[in-house]
């Protein structure tokens, strides 16, 4: 339990502590913050009291305004963190909760702060995990009898989308123009999108940099996988269906990825571990991984708009359902 107050519906208790980056209106800095009950801690102001042997010389992370130098110490790091943070938050430990002054400056609500992307994004790959979604897809464009291609059983199929065009939830996202071909019997045309998508998503963060050419073993990606956020894959389906041959999306993807501002790291998931599904035929053996786990995370999409009373939920769907593993998806990515 938090000596900071939590109700029991928040998705912020003591176990979760996601991080995030936020600005406040008296302070225009970016601060790494973690979230608890209605409340954020400020980790550049209590970044002394992670004096662990992972982190106490390597304070100034918090100091950093992006997540990037934080995740780049790896795994011993992060875990030396989260149960630094879960004991100086817990009822029983004295340090924050009976110093007024500190806690007057550590804590800001979430309700006075401005989120912002969580890390510096260099580069990010979509996967295409969802056996489901894969179908659903190749029949818009293919029909029914070529939907799934040969390769989806056995390789983790990606492609690297817009680094630079993701943003945090709340950013307006403009609809795009492009050419696109409604009428197969006449020559494209351009203009605005009208079959705008979306697309119910999760990402993931990874932490240490690699050199060129270096391949991560999926025996330690578990090493290299920081968290994960929602994530909101907006696609222009006109435009990418007259794109995507030969060399797959681009300008119908390319607009606007939407991603939470909290990241959940993997240690907060583990409660939430379930056996992952069934791989059919075997993946090679570079894909194989003994503690093949997957998370049991309830995911769903509500629509919200005017003509509406209240939101409409429209999809319900589990992160469990992917047939590709974060294992998988990292050692490919």
């Amino acid at each position: 339990m938090s000596f900071i107050h939590v109700t029991p519906e928040s998705h912020f208790p003591i176990q979760n502590l996601p991080y995030g980056v936020f600005s406040t209106a008296d302070n225009a800095k970016h601060r790494i913050g973690v979230a608890i009950g209605d409340h954020i801690l400020d980790l550049s102001v209590v970044k002394g009291l992670f004096d662990g042997p992972a982190l106490s010389k390597e304070q100034h992370v918090f100091d950093e305004p992006t997540l990037n130098a934080f995740m780049g110490l790896g795994r011993t790091a992060w875990q030396e963190a989260r149960a630094t943070l879960q004991k100086m938050l817990s009822e029983s430990d004295a340090t924050l909760r009976d110093n007024a002054d500190l806690r007057a400056r550590a804590f800001v609500t979430q309700s006075s702060a401005t989120m912002h992307l969580p890390a510096k994004i260099g580069d990010y790959t979509d996967f295409y995990s969802s056996r489901q979604h894969a179908i659903n897809v190749g029949t818009m464009f293919r029909g029914p009898d070529n939907a799934l291609m040969p390769n989806w059983t056995h390789l983790p199929v990606g492609y690297h989308g817009r680094a630079s065009s993701v943003v945090v939830s709340g950013t307006p996202i403009t609809r795009p123009k492009g050419q696109m071909r409604p009428d197969e019997s006449q020559p494209p045309v351009f203009g605005a999108c009208k079959l705008l998508d979306i697309e119910l998503e999760m990402g993931f963060f990874t932490g240490p940099a690699t050199k060129l050419g270096e391949s991560v073993p999926i025996s330690k990606t578990d090493d290299y996988i920081f968290g994960m956020v929602l994530m909101n894959d907006w696609s222009a389906r006109d435009i990418q269906k007259w794109e995507y041959v030969p060399l797959g999306p681009f300008l119908g993807k390319s607009f606007g990825t939407t991603i939470s501002p909290w990241v959940v790291t993997m240690d907060a998931l583990r409660p939430f571990a379930v056996p992952n599904a069934a791989q059919d035929p075997t993946p090679l053996p570079y894909l194989q991984h003994s503690d093949n786990f997957t998370f049991d995370i309830k995911l769903e999409v509500a629509l919200n708009c005017p003509d509406l009373p209240k939101p409409a939920t429209v999809s319900r769907s589990n992160f469990k359902v992917t047939k590709k593993s974060l294992r998988i998806d990292c050692n490919s990515g």
